[in-house]
């Protein structure tokens, strides 16, 4: 057994490449080998989102807090609300973050495939991000 203590691992802020907007990221665990998940939560501030990626064994996100959207390539954008779990299948290509005017915290949990977890691609346009966010 291992106990993390609360507030015995420092916040993290989203790198840029991966992220448009503040991010602030705790990741409270990480399973040791021969485990492969590990998890994060994760707040975007109003407007952050993540950059387009992939997981090569999926990723589930539990939304614990605030309002955001989710979208899979050639997909509309989802709102999502406290309560809500998406699961994103191995290597569909998605985004995820905060509404316009509000944030959201997740906790999302992956698992990794030959010690990769996420393959970042391309980030989301300001202008697909609100022309898409004006259609909800």
């Amino acid at each position: 057994m291992n106990i993390i203590k609360c507030g015995s691992q420092p916040s993290n802020k989203g790198p840029a490449d991966w992220f448009t907007g503040t991010v602030r990221i705790d990741s409270p665990f990480k399973g040791s080998e021969p485990a492969r998940i590990s998890g994060a939560i994760v707040t975007f501030e109003p407007g952050a989102r993540t950059a387009w990626h992939t997981h090569p064994l999926g990723q589930t996100l539990i939304v614990t807090a605030g309002c955001g959207r989710v979208q899979r390539e050639g997909g509309q954008i989802e709102e999502i609300h406290p309560g809500d779990v998406v699961w994103f299948p191995p290597g569909e290509k998605h985004w995820h973050g905060a509404a316009p005017t509000t944030a959201i915290t997740h906790i999302a949990i992956a698992e990794a495939l030959d010690g990769k977890v996420v393959e970042w691609m391309e980030k989301v346009a300001d202008e697909e991000y609100l022309a898409e966010s004006q259609k909800l």
